[in-house]
């Protein structure tokens, strides 16, 4: 049965993996021999660089100024200036001094953070092995362009998504994008156009890791069109969610500084009305006592905790970009896993509830 042609108006259209190879190069404009270099140059050009989209890294003076977008921390400030216009320059000075530490723990924490993750990118494979005008060249993965013929072998990271062209005892590991604990089996046969991701065999998929044997491929997508780029591409697009710790201090600010707003002004009105003190006597007195009250060691104390919470977690190798992420990770009382060594759909169904009375099995889907 003759595979139809191609969609060539919409190459987003075009399902690669249902098509022989042959056509495969027909419709790139390629050859096992590669591309003339001067093809390539246009095309990379046209396609740009092989590279996932970054989200640019924050500034130190943003990082710097996020720990002070709090409630209560803002609350603190507004009680040192306070103070200092009353003349308690120790009390203002110690309040000060706490939000500055604190800041100066969540800064550098997080700091260290941004530098582990930097580390991790850099250890991405720099370069590929490629074929362009009949001869065999290393190149480097930003290079790479629709059409050129990539050499792959046991050990290498696949740098674009291929269709493979030869295959030779070729297992790859496509956990990060299948979920599949076993390597899968790659050959260069074309498969039905509705297979499923993870069975598309003469595919071999940007990022995943080459198990065993050796292959040779035809680059059909690159950059942010590739399956692992569509993926960086919705992450990209979550929305930021404030964690459960973060929400309750900030809703503790609020609350504390409109309690203490109001008992201020109920205070200054008794002590006025019902005591005879002088205006401004009264409100410096006022204004002492609520700064008095205000828990300035609070923040430093949660900063500090969030931070050995980090440290303990860097010990055990896992890096926490953010500090308030420790207090999720920490609230997570079930993790649903699934490791049966079969393909995931990320999808589960519960089949057994245990409780502290009975078990309760679950039909259904």
């Amino acid at each position: 049965m003759q595979t139809p042609p191609p969609d060539v108006s919409d190459p987003s259209a075009i399902v690669w993996h249902a098509l022989p190879v042959k056509a495969v190069c027909d419709q790139l404009g390629s050859s096992a021999d590669g591309l003339p270099s001067d093809e390539a140059v246009q095309r990379l050009q046209r396609h740009g660089p092989n590279l996932l989209p970054e989200t640019s890294a924050r500034p130190a003076w943003k990082r710097l100024l996020a720990q002070f977008n709090n409630a209560l921390i803002l609350f603190l400030l507004a009680a040192a200036v306070i103070a200092v216009g009353l003349g308690h320059i120790i009390d203002a000075g110690v309040i000060v001094g706490v939000v500055v530490i604190n800041a100066i723990v969540g800064f550098v924490q997080e700091g260290r953070a941004e530098q582990a993750l930097a580390a991790l990118r850099s250890m991405l494979a720099p370069g590929a092995r490629a074929i362009r005008d009949g001869k065999r060249i290393a190149l480097p993965v930003a290079d790479l362009v629709p059409g050129d013929v990539v050499l792959l072998e046991a050990g290498d990271r696949v740098p674009a998504d291929l269709r493979l062209i030869r295959a030779r005892g070729l297992l790859i590991d496509e956990a990060v994008l299948t979920g599949e604990s076993v390597a899968a089996q790659k050959h260069e046969s074309e498969v039905p156009a509705d297979a499923a991701l993870g069975d598309r065999h003469g595919m071999a998929w940007s990022g995943t890791l080459v198990a065993a044997g050796q292959a040779s491929g035809i680059v059909v997508e690159t950059g942010a069109r590739t399956q692992i780029g569509r993926i960086s591409t919705l992450l990209g697009g979550i929305d930021t969610l404030t964690t459960p710790l973060l929400r309750k201090i900030n809703r503790f600010g609020r609350q504390f500084t409109f309690l203490s707003i109001i008992a201020a002004a109920a205070l200054l009105l008794f002590a006025v009305f019902a005591r005879g003190y002088e205006w401004v006597e009264a409100f410096m007195v006022v204004v002492a006592l609520a700064v008095g009250v205000v828990p300035e060691g609070l923040p430093a104390v949660i900063t500090i905790t969030l931070a050995i919470g980090v440290r303990r977690m860097a010990a055990r190798h896992a890096i926490v970009r953010r500090l308030p992420a420790v207090e999720t990770l920490g609230a997570t009382t079930v993790i649903c896993s699934d490791k049966t060594g079969t393909l995931t759909r990320n999808e589960m169904t519960v089949q057994r509830v245990v409780s502290a009375s009975r078990i309760l099995d679950v039909s259904g889907v």
